[in-house]
């Protein structure tokens, strides 16, 4: 099966071919500028070196956010409009289900996270069991103080993982104390390959109806229906 992965939901901008269950190219930058004008020479430059044509591809999958609202967009449209035009499969993957993958080694609960701003957080809480990723708590947006303390009742230690980690590191360390571990600096950009790897497991989406996990209303669109629905009454 001839996977292709995309990711543009967050500063990295990735993208993979993978060929059952290997790796066969990965294209990846983390820089937080551009993603709808480089995405697709990436995936062009990944398909050329690798000698695939787009007719050969199996599967399409996309990280589906929370994320950057401009970027999960960005990343969802190319891979519906493939998925459409090859009439091949597509599966969503949770941007935070990527980013914890990447904490596979870890004895423990691993939330990922990326900044929400004004204090809050897009986070879940995954853990290996038996070389399987599962999901413990669904993603979620939350403050980071009260994340902070629903993670302080679990009986095993948490790896914090994600490049905003640092932006709230504080906050929870008051909550977590001991309990606290920070992922090595190297393993906070989700990999493509892993994006690939997870998706081959999901079931197939509706490609007509697929939608980002945007978690909340970006802030413009939630100004904009309070202001009409105060306006109503």
């Amino acid at each position: 099966m001839k996977v292709l992965a995309i990711d543009t939901s967050n500063e990295v901008l990735g993208v993979s071919l993978a060929d059952d269950h290997v790796v066969l190219a990965e294209y990846m930058t983390n820089l937080k500028k551009n993603h709808s004008v480089r995405v697709m020479p990436a995936v062009q430059e990944v398909m050329e070196a690798c000698g695939i044509k787009p007719a050969e591809l199996d599967k399409i999958v996309v990280a589906k956010g929370p994320g950057s609202y401009t970027g999960i967009r960005i990343g969802v449209t190319i891979a519906k409009t493939m998925a459409w035009s090859l009439q091949i499969p597509l599966v969503g993957v949770s941007s935070l289900k990527l980013l914890a993958a990447s904490g596979r080694y870890f004895d423990g609960y691993i939330s990922p996270l990326f900044d929400a701003r004004r204090g809050r957080i897009y986070t879940g809480l995954y853990r290996y069991e038996n070389g399987v990723l599962q999901t413990v708590v669904e993603d979620c947006n939350v403050s980071s103080a009260e994340w902070g303390t629903r993670l302080s009742a679990l009986e095993a230690p948490v790896l914090l993982i994600g490049q905003h980690v640092a932006l709230h590191e504080a906050v929870l360390a008051k909550k977590l104390g001991d309990k606290m571990a920070v992922a090595d600096w190297t393993l906070h950009n989700p990999r493509p390959g892993e994006l690939a790897r997870l998706g081959m497991d999901e079931p197939d989406a509706e490609i007509h109806t697929f939608v980002p996990n945007y978690i909340r209303l970006v802030e413009a669109e939630a100004k904009w229906l309070e202001k009409h629905k105060r306006e109503s009454h």
